[in-house]
């Protein structure tokens, strides 16, 4: 295909029907569609319930640009925008248009980088699969490799354990995470986190203070993309509460779905502690909040980091089951520079 005949620009609500139907086709595999998505059928996990969901789905900082051309859409790009950090996450990239798809995307990445850099992003996130050259297509884009999560899941047909009642969490350590945690959580995460993982990342004190349903921290690659109507956090103390008795040991961050895709799990904890009780509590506390509904969700799911090998263990005893691995993929438009720093003096 000749290089000017298509173009990018902002979607219009003129498009939705298209866009729609497009993000359909994205679901099948063939040569003429090429998406971000994990290789995952329909079952165990819906068409629209993970890295592509529906039209209506959409917030309103989610920011989506088409690839036009002869009047029709062949492309789609669509990004969810973290406003507090000013980072942009790429959460769908579909074209339709077989030899020639590879192009298409190419166009609108490029168009989003450009885009993006213009309304001040300082960061743009990626997560996917290895396969229909998405890595190699991020990494032409100046997008740079910095990690690699195993998604585990967790049918519904397992069931759930019992939700822990207050005492039982209170004797074990467990209770929901406060504004005041901050310090102790940055530390905990710095400790389990790589240095360079860490400096990338860019996790400021204020975004461990922000705590709700928005909440982007710890960053995995699904908190962008699923929808939750609700997002809790909890925290395990250390026995001995450390030096200054603040110390956390575990922390677990609980998502419960809100569309039909599955609920969400995110646990972060020191090596060398038993994991059981941190890793129970929460798949009680989703117990807890869909008793009283009719679920339709499709079971819990949760990402796992190379470095935190040792939790995978504990989640594959709770029922969890291998389902894919994707790549984490980052482009930072900052410069970083040296900060001021005191020197000793010289006699000159």
């Amino acid at each position: 295909m000749a290089r000017g005949a298509g173009k990018v620009r902002a979607a219009r609500l003129t498009d939705l029907a298209a866009l729609g139907e497009l993000s359909r086709l994205a679901q099948n595999d063939g040569e003429s569609t090429r998406s971000l998505g994990l290789p995952v059928s329909a079952h165990p996990i819906g068409m629209f319930s993970l890295f592509r969901l529906p039209l209506g789905a959409f917030r309103p900082h989610d920011v989506l640009y088409v690839f036009e051309r002869d009047g029709h859409i062949a492309g789609l790009l669509r990004v969810e925008r973290e406003t507090p950090r000013d980072e942009w996450t790429v959460v769908e990239l579909d074209a339709v248009g077989g030899h020639d798809a590879g192009d298409v995307r190419f166009r609108l990445v490029q168009h989003l980088l450009r885009d993006g850099s213009k309304r001040g992003a300082a960061r743009f996130h990626v997560a996917c699969a290895d396969a229909d050259d998405n890595i190699e297509l991020f990494m032409q884009a100046g997008f740079m490799r910095y990690g690699e999560e195993r998604l585990l899941f967790r049918d519904i047909a397992v069931p759930l354990p019992r939700p822990w009642t207050d005492e039982a969490a209170t004797a074990c350590g467990i209770r929901p995470t406060v504004s005041q945690d901050a310090v102790a959580l940055s530390r905990l995460y710095s400790r389990v986190t790589p240095v360079p993982v860490q400096r990338l990342e860019g996790i400021r004190m204020p975004d461990w203070e922000r705590q709700g349903r928005e909440w982007r921290v710890p960053r995995s690659s699904l908190a962008p993309i699923l929808r939750f109507a609700d997002v809790e956090a909890f925290v395990q103390a250390a026995p001995d509460g450390g030096k200054d008795g603040t110390e956390l040991q575990a922390f677990v961050q609980v998502g419960v779905a809100e569309e039909d895709q599955p609920h969400y799990l995110k646990v972060m904890a020191l090596p060398g502690i038993d994991l059981a009780s941190i890793v129970t509590f929460g798949l009680g506390v989703i117990a807890a909040r869909t008793e009283r509904k009719s679920d339709r969700r499709l079971g819990v799911i949760t990402p796992v980091r190379t470095y935190e090998s040792p939790i995978d263990n504990e989640l594959e005893a709770n029922g969890f089951e291998d389902l894919a691995n994707v790549t984490l993929l980052m482009k930072e438009t900052l410069v970083r520079v040296a900060e001021p720093a005191l020197v000793p003096a010289g006699v000159r």
